[in-house]
């Protein structure tokens, strides 16, 4: 089951929730994502809507990939299974936690600017987007019990079944409107998974909670499934009427984040096709080795990219490729080479360290992009830049760190993407014949 987008997915959970009605409920939306299905549910309920922070621990070689997370009051929840399984040391993690405590207490404090809501006694619904490891949610979970509910129930548009066994350790009742038996990414079940912004989230917690509007479709999007070797990598395409150009986006992992997603909307927008796939498996993910393999992922880039190219509405669009972190590294190495169609390449606090042996050889425009935040990002750009030999640009982002959640950092990401793309893509269609 797909939803068309958060507001529609909030509508079909609180359908599932009725019987809670005049039961003394709070909703407690996890933001960002959460708040927007939230506002539904606490609105068919004619319940109160609070929220509950907590940050996800990424492992820090893949920081999409959850080893536990973190919530108000000092609430730690940890994936064993992802920890053995990726060797991420304790000295490591409690790096991870360090820097994610700060980011914790910047929420509270962009987001609560009234006291939060008395729990006591009553029952407290946790409402988040999706589910993915349940990292975040049994923390958020936790944290409404440590607040004092006398009940915790969790609600979801789109949990994992073996998840939801998981979760029923921290909350009574677990309620999902689908159930798949497994999940690569939350957004792969949304047509519209855009980036709720802080301001969302401040204006659904000033009473009346109101609504959002929900936005319009912008692409047809699909589910794919690209065969590369022994392996079948999953993702998403999404093609607008008309499509300028096609992009790629790069990321090692096996599905993309929200704020890739976001990213890809935009593109959307302004009439780019998008292809979403991950480089690696669920397992591959957890091995650093795997995660810094730059020629195993710039082969799988270039599968994909070939794959996009064979589509056949799509053949004659120029193609381009977005990437992340070990992503961005794979991007270059596969511009580097000479039978390479991509026309150009947009690289987000890029592992330029990892591509440096191909960084002469790279001929497609290529954007650099790093936060102000981010000094080591910076220092590593400024030094290995000048060896690119193409058309280059290096943009430092104003207030924004490696991993660009600050407000409107993201949005300016964006914008200089778009920008880029569709400078150095629109006039390099192919005639068709």
């Amino acid at each position: 089951m797909r939803f068309s987008d958060r507001t529609q997915a909030g509508r079909l959970l609180a359908g599932r929730l009725g019987h809670l009605r005049g039961q003394n409920v709070v909703v407690l939306a996890v933001p960002r994502g959460g708040v927007p299905v939230a506002v539904e549910v606490a609105n068919a309920l004619d319940a109160p809507l609070d929220i509950v922070v907590v940050r996800k621990l990424g492992l820090p070689f893949q920081p999409e990939t959850a080893a536990g997370a973190i919530g108000e009051g000092g609430v730690r929840v940890f994936d064993r299974r992802v920890q053995r399984l990726s060797g991420v040391t304790p000295a490591e993690l409690a790096t991870v936690e360090h820097e994610q405590r700060r980011e914790l207490l910047r929420g509270l404090r962009r987001y609560r600017h009234t006291p939060p809501i008395r729990l006591s006694g009553r029952t407290a619904v946790v409402v988040d987007d999706g589910v993915a490891t349940g990292a975040s949610a049994r923390a958020a979970c936790q944290v409404a019990r440590a607040r004092g509910a006398a009940r915790v129930d969790f609600a979801t548009p789109v949990c994992p079944t073996d998840v939801i066994s998981l979760l029923r350790q921290d909350a009574e009742e677990v309620v999902a409107v689908t159930t798949p038996p497994e999940l690569d990414a939350v957004g792969r079940y949304y047509d519209d998974f855009r980036q709720v912004n802080d301001a969302e989230v401040v204006r659904a917690l000033i009473p009346p909670a109101a609504g959002f509007p929900p936005p319009g479709r912008t692409a047809r999007q699909r589910p794919i499934e690209v065969p590369v070797g022994r392996v079948r990598l999953r993702g998403d395409l999404a093609v607008p009427e008309h499509p300028i150009a096609g992009v790629v986006f790069a990321q090692a992992s096996a599905g993309h984040s929200s704020r890739i997603r976001h990213i890809a909307a935009e593109l959307n927008r302004a009439g780019v096709a998008t292809v979403l796939a991950g480089l690696l498996t669920h397992e591959e993910e957890l091995d650093r080795a795997a995660v810094s393999d730059v020629n195993l992922l710039s082969h799988r880039l270039t599968a994909i990219t070939r794959w996009a190219r064979g589509e056949t509405n799509h053949r004659l669009l120029p193609v381009a490729c977005f990437g992340t972190g070990h992503g961005a590294a794979a991007a270059l190495r596969a511009a580097a080479d000479p039978m390479s169609d991509l026309c150009a390449v947009v690289s987000l606090s890029g592992r330029l360290d990892l591509a440096e042996p191909w960084l002469g050889r790279v001929r497609p425009p290529t954007l650099l992009v790093v936060g102000s935040a981010d000094e080591q990002g910076i220092a590593q750009h400024e030094r290995l830049a000048p060896r690119l030999r193409c058309e280059r640009r290096l943009v430092v982002v104003h207030r924004a760190n490696e991993r660009f959640d600050e407000p409107d950092a993201l949005d300016t990401v964006a914008r200089l993407a778009r920008d880029w793309f569709t400078g150095h893509l629109a006039s390099s269609a192919r005639p068709s014949a």
